[in-house]
């Protein structure tokens, strides 16, 4: 695709600000650009900044078959989505040697609002993206590392940015069927109002979900998740507005990760739970607004949100540890999360190097009117732990300069200040009472990226250095709070900002018409890191981090309507200092690969394959034990009956391979353990979830 401006000055800055909402990317993954924008008689080819960002679009996600609505970030190479309890819980991240938890290092937006939580009931940064409906999606835009302007707290590997469609082709309904108690209905549709039907009118955008789901588990998953859209919007994303309303809700009954142990001795089934009750309810309420203007020579975005959310979350996650009644305890989270951001750019013209100059700010609050752990039964409380109450006010300025300095070199040059401060209210808990306090912290973040090309090498290549400083926030309890709820014994506090600084070098390039390759090597220093604690079910603090790596990936597109896509990425995490008898850093994975092909080429027959590979990771600290690594493989298959009438199979797990989904390593005891005198206050094991069975999935489509 070629967008030729010749009027000076607004050429360049709508590459521009293309750049800043879809990241002008080819298709899916971080490849060469296909934009030229002529300005001054001068060709300008490609806007990216390092040779790890990209998009992703509606087509690529169209015959893609996906197990859980988040899976949908699996687009961005290299990152791993698995869960490790029910599906009604944020999913677990993977991506570039990192355990992602449940998101603290990793952030996600959808319609310019944040979805990382922090200071969460259950984990920071806690990233619950079930709410997305991947047929509304019209693009994902992703970037890697710390060196982007807008990116602040949570985005240590990176962020990705989810924008929904403002107009659909055509309403549809569609009904799904699957094993297990799968069904789904989903229902959405898109009209003009006004009379003006051209697709940058006024349009508003429907959609309804209603989705059920028991899973492979002995104890039947119970999921049930309600999903609402209602979208006005005019224009585009680059000049237009956008007002989206959002109403999500799920209850589901969870099968939890479990000791191994209990599996082989035959004390449960492969798909068998310890605990009778675990599982949540969760919700999810928003309202958004977006706008942004386009003009000759500037370009300003702005956009603003309050969201509505709530989490009670049963686990547990160390089985009986603390006798025949189980360790089942409640994570609840009740908040109002509100804030926006602005944006204002200047393109300065020839005299200044074409410089694009930009400033922007962004403020966040998160309003938790309670905020707790609770010691349960069956659901029902037996005693606080703790509760708290908490606002944290998260605010952040930052510029940039990128300047086109010859037409083989360009630069990035960006300076951000975040300032985050929390107060908490300590309102229960027997050792609770004690903590709390207000607490501040900041940082300022350089980002340098350094852009030389193209080249006539291999097609048009293009070579990229990039560095910078970025940072996650730790839970504001742990930043207040100097002894432990759980006994009262002292607890050193944690800071509130923890560092990073990353760096990589990388090279993209079109070796032959229609493939496009990428190759970056890189490095990241953390100053805290987070690590899973199997018998709390907590993650923690635990020291500072280097990991390196290597990524390679490719799309390639040898016909019309088809697409094949190949990642592979390498990477080594280890602990600055020993910890816990060893350098490891536990459950980060040193070799990811995925290959993928999709087919579309407008006739009856459409679909997708793909295959997914996950290397042994350390389970603990020493490296002693490790997971089993295993590949996976989902066929999507797709038939047009006619314009208006359409049918697809999913087969998940293709070849039903028995693996684990996630492995852990920590203390746990199950009822048997218990009961016989055997616990000893927890046996350290591996606790394992295992990957679902081959399943079936039958979809109808009707447009109307």
């Amino acid at each position: 695709m070629s967008l030729i401006f010749n009027r000076p000055g607004r050429g360049a800055l709508a590459l521009i600000v293309s750049s800043l909402t879809t990241s002008a990317q080819a298709a899916g993954i971080p490849t060469l650009q296909e934009v030229t924008v002529s300005s001054r008689h001068q060709d300008l080819i490609g806007v990216a900044d390092s040779a790890t960002e990209g998009t992703v679009t509606a087509a690529q996600l169209r015959n893609r078959p996906l197990l859980r609505p988040a899976e949908a970030l699996e687009t961005i190479p290299g990152m791993i989505v698995t869960q490790h309890s029910g599906d009604g819980k944020a999913n677990q991240y993977f991506l570039r040697g990192f355990n992602l938890d449940h998101g603290s290092d990793f952030a996600t937006h959808v319609m310019g609002m944040p979805v990382n939580m922090a200071s969460h009931a259950h984990g920071q940064g806690y990233m619950d993206l079930n709410f997305l409906m991947p047929e509304l999606i019209q693009g994902i835009a992703y970037r890697k590392g710390v060196y982007a302007a807008e990116d602040g707290d949570f985005t240590t590997t990176g962020s990705a940015r989810i924008d929904y469609r403002r107009r659909l082709d055509g309403n549809f309904a569609e009904f799904g069927l699957g094993q297990n108690g799968y069904r789904r209905l989903l229902a959405a549709g898109s009209r003009a109002l006004g009379g003006d039907d051209a697709a940058d009118g006024r349009q508003l955008l429907v959609a309804a979900e209603l989705m059920g789901n028991d899973g492979p588990w002995d104890q039947p998953e119970r999921l049930v998740r309600r999903n609402l859209l209602l979208r006005l919007s005019e224009g585009s994303a680059s000049h237009g507005y956008a007002l989206t309303a959002m109403s999500y809700s799920a209850h589901w009954t969870a099968t939890e990760h479990v000791p191994e142990r209990a599996i082989t001795t035959g004390e449960i089934s492969r798909y068998g739970a310890l605990s009778p009750r675990d599982g949540g309810r969760t919700r999810r309420n928003s309202l958004s607004a977006e706008w942004a203007r386009l003009g000759d020579s500037s370009a300003t975005r702005a956009s603003a949100y309050v969201i509505d959310y709530g989490l009670n979350l049963y686990s547990a996650p160390s089985g009986y540890i603390n006798g025949p009644q189980g360790d089942q305890h409640e994570q609840a989270d009740n908040r109002i999360t509100w804030g926006g951001e602005a944006r204002h750019a200047w393109f300065l013209g020839p005299a200044l190097r074409d410089t694009e100059f930009a400033i922007g700010t962004r403020l966040r609050q998160d309003r938790i009117s309670r905020v707790g752990l609770y010691s349960t039964e069956g659901r029902s409380r037996t005693g606080t732990v703790r509760e708290d109450r908490i606002t944290e006010t998260a605010l952040a300025l930052f510029a940039e300069a990128r300047t086109q300095w010859t037409p083989w070199l360009r630069s990035s040059l960006a300076l951000r200040r975040d300032e985050i401060s929390a107060d908490v209210t300590a309102l229960g808990g027997q050792y609770n009472m004690g903590n709390g306090g207000s607490v501040r912290g900041g940082q300022t973040s350089p980002k340098l990226g350094i852009v030389f090309g193209p080249f006539n090498l291999a097609g048009s290549t293009e070579f990229y250095a990039n560095w910078g400083h970025g940072f996650h926030s730790n839970d504001a309890r742990g930043a207040t709070s100097h002894t432990n709820p759980a006994d009262g014994s002292p607890i050193d506090r944690v800071p509130l900002i923890a560092r990073a600084r990353g760096a990589e070098l990388g090279v993209r390039a079109a070796p032959l018409p229609g493939w496009n390759t990428s190759l970056t090597v890189w490095q990241m220093d953390l100053a805290s890191e987070l690590v899973f604690v199997g018998d709390e079910g907590i993650t923690e603090p635990r020291g500072a981090s280097r990991r390196h790596g290597l990524e390679w990936s490719n799309y390639l597109t040898p016909a019309d309507g088809l697409i094949i896509d190949a990642d592979l990425a390498l990477s080594k995490a280890r602990f600055r200092q020993p910890v816990g008898g060893g350098d490891h850093v536990p459950n980060a994975i040193p070799l990811t690969a995925s290959v993928g092909i999709g087919v579309d080429q407008g006739g009856p027959w459409h679909g997708g394959v793909r295959l997914r590979y996950l290397g042994a990771y350390a389970l603990e600290e020493s490296g002693e034990h490790k997971s089993t690594p295993f590949w996976t493989a989902n066929l999507k298959l797709g038939y047009r009956v006619s314009k208006q009438l359409q049918v697809s199979m999913d087969v998940l797990n293709l070849f039903n391979r028995h693996a684990n989904d996630i492995e852990y390593w920590g203390g746990a005891c199950t009822r048997n353990e218990t009961l016989s005198g055997n616990c000893n206050g927890g046996i350290d094991g591996r606790l394992v979830h295992p990957l679902e069975p081959r399943s079936l999935r039958l979809g109808l489509r009707l447009g109307f």
